[in-house]
């Protein structure tokens, strides 16, 4: 038997498993699931192509079925060691490949660069990118090589668009109550004030393996950690401010609806639980004027993160 064979047969085994969890904890999601709103997933940290990798895969699947996502957010870390394509994300994500679901990678500080180059993960070479669906744009940052032809792309592309939503997406956290890492002081000191000043409204990221959900910050941003989709770290949170929820038991993504003003979301487990859960809304800040706000000292050379 052969790895991929190996790790079908994982898969198979797996879903199994998940039928007989899901009967226990009963597969849920409470989200409004309206036509014409922006749907997608989110995980970070996934790439070991472990079982409890797949059978994250396979729930995340199974959630599809009731509530379909139109594509997936990657926080980074998408494959740790060899770049095995197949076995860490073809084999688990299969069904959501067969269905043309696109994910979208950020870079985790575990990643190889060269995988800007593969196809599945719609990065186009590029390592930091935005794209646009529905009325939310989404800002694609290389957190672990931050520099400053990167924030001079941040910034232009923050100033120039006129979405509802704005959210960002990249690996290392900018608040977190974690204990192996906690948060990215030196990034946040340089890309926060963007987010401020141009209206960012949420954040998610990863490197931490659990899920934690902080209570808004500057600017009223709400930042999220989705880092346990495939490694997991038990016992990690602190539960301190600024934590507004956390869980750090076992792997989980995150489901997130877009409907007009308000987003809808949830954090769920392999076995299909749903740990978190709540909404946002998308109100004006008058405060927070591009006209007004002061200009942005950027770095001259690059930021050092954690390893």
């Amino acid at each position: 038997m052969n790895s991929l064979q190996r790790a079908l047969l994982t898969v198979l085994t797996g879903s199994l498993l998940l039928g007989v969890l899901a009967a226990q904890t009963g597969q849920q999601t409470n989200l409004p699931n309206k036509a014409g709103s922006v749907k997608f997933a989110v995980m970070g940290d996934m790439g070991t192509g472990d079982a409890m990798q797949l059978q994250t895969g396979v729930q995340l699947s199974a959630m599809r079925d009731k509530f379909p996502f139109e594509f997936v957010l990657m926080l980074g870390d998408n494959v740790y060691g060899t770049q095995d394509f197949s076995k860490k994300f073809e084999v688990p994500y299969k069904t959501l490949l067969d269905q043309k679901v696109p994910f979208y990678a950020a870079l985790g500080n575990h990643d190889d660069q060269n995988e800007v180059f593969y196809k599945n993960y719609n990065m186009n070479g590029k390592r930091y990118y935005a794209f646009e669906k529905g009325t939310a744009k989404f800002f694609v940052l290389d957190s672990t090589r931050i520099d400053r032809p990167q924030l001079d792309w941040f910034d232009k592309e923050l100033s120039s668009t006129g979405s509802e939503w704005k959210i960002a997406f990249f690996h290392h956290p900018l608040y977190s109550t974690g204990g192996t890492h906690g948060p990215e002081v030196a990034v946040r000191e340089v890309v926060e004030p963007m987010l401020v000043k141009y209206g960012v409204d949420v954040v998610f990221t990863g490197h931490e393996h659990f899920y934690e959900r902080i209570k808004p910050q500057l600017g009223g941003i709400t930042h999220f950690i989705s880092g346990a989709g495939g490694q997991l770290r038990k016992g990690d949170l602190h539960r301190v401010d600024p934590m507004a929820a956390g869980y750090d038991a076992d792997r989980s993504f995150m489901l997130v609806e877009i409907d007009g003003p308000t987003m809808y979301f949830q954090s769920i487990t392999r076995t299909g639980q749903v740990v978190d859960s709540g909404t946002i809304a998308n109100v004006p800040d008058p405060k927070r004027s591009t006209e007004t706000s002061p200009p942005i000292s950027l770095p001259p050379g690059p930021i050092t993160t954690q390893p």
